[in-house]
């Protein structure tokens, strides 16, 4: 309730005349110094409201029409010609070319890394290491259509078994049961001289057997000892990377019916120069020829 102003005995402070269960309020103003900060943020927030878009309002620019939107997209701009200029130069380029050049090799690994990370790791993986189910492995010195600048650039550039590329890889493997050409017995033969290649066969006739099938049916593609041709994008059988599963199972599954993976033609999607970026760093990955 309302009192006389007065003056505190203890403090020596003045009361505002306050008072509630008799507690009286003292009347202690805030320091001067204080009070002018402020209004100095005050008078600061009303002069930026004028000049710059703080007021939600679509379209608000203030006087000096600058807005962060507007900020970002010239930074974008002035970022995107400046990389023009090195862009025109390594689609001008062979991947060989960029490779040898310092400068060009160095802002293609920077972009390479971004653009297979938006377009191809999601098959091989973000280090290249490829992932089960077709996908292959680009950090080892396996390649199924060759591991050079160039054999890497044809292969992004044109994919394998891509319906919208006239020069993509097309060849493809037989599905020997599914097709008729060999019967089940004969699969599995087969699928034992396979394991054989890397001294894993537990039926010695049946190895022999298949043998001469591999001879008369797989040979003219993977070679006769299974030492694989990239021209055919054959891979190679006598090693431990497989691409489907090396055990019999996967063996016979892969001769029975064929696996025919595709990858897409990324140079009807991407920039030649984009594409000569990626054939550089995935050659850098650690499996290039």
């Amino acid at each position: 309730m309302p009192t006389k102003i007065e003056k505190d005995a203890i403090t020596g402070t003045d009361t505002t005349g306050h008072e509630w269960d008799g507690i009286k309020e003292l009347n202690t103003p805030l320091p001067r110094w204080w009070l002018y900060v402020f209004y100095a943020t005050i008078a600061f927030a009303a002069v930026w409201v004028v000049l710059y878009p703080a007021l939600p309002i679509p379209g608000a620019t203030g006087l000096t029409g600058w807005t962060a939107r507007g900020a970002l997209r010239e930074e974008l701009a002035a970022g995107s010609q400046q990389q023009q200029a090195m862009l025109a130069r390594i689609r001008a380029a062979t991947p060989a070319e960029v490779a040898a050049d310092p400068e060009m090799r160095a802002f293609a690994l920077a972009g390479g890394r971004v653009a297979f990370a938006n377009t191809c790791a999601a098959c091989h993986g973000a280090g290249g290491q490829g992932a089960a189910g077709g996908f292959p492995s680009l950090a080892d010195d396996d390649w199924l259509w060759g591991g050079s600048l160039a054999a890497i650039h044809r292969t992004i550039t044109h994919g394998v078994r891509a319906d919208d590329d006239n020069d993509t890889h097309a060849t493809l493997m037989p599905r020997f049961l599914a097709d008729g050409m060999l019967n089940a017995a004969q699969v599995g033969d087969t699928a034992e001289f396979v394991l054989s290649l890397t001294g894993r066969a537990d039926d010695a006739p049946a190895a022999r057997r298949g043998s001469l099938l591999f001879a008369e049916n797989c040979a003219s593609c993977h070679g006769d000892r299974g030492q694989g041709n990239q021209e055919m994008g054959a891979p190679r059988l006598d090693d431990q990377v497989w691409l489907y599963g090396g055990d019999k199972a996967s063996i016979v599954r892969s001769i029975a019916y064929s696996r025919r993976g595709a990858m897409p033609a990324w140079g009807v999607r991407l920039d030649p120069a984009v594409v000569n970026m990626l054939a550089v760093y995935v050659h850098s990955l650690g499996g290039g020829d």
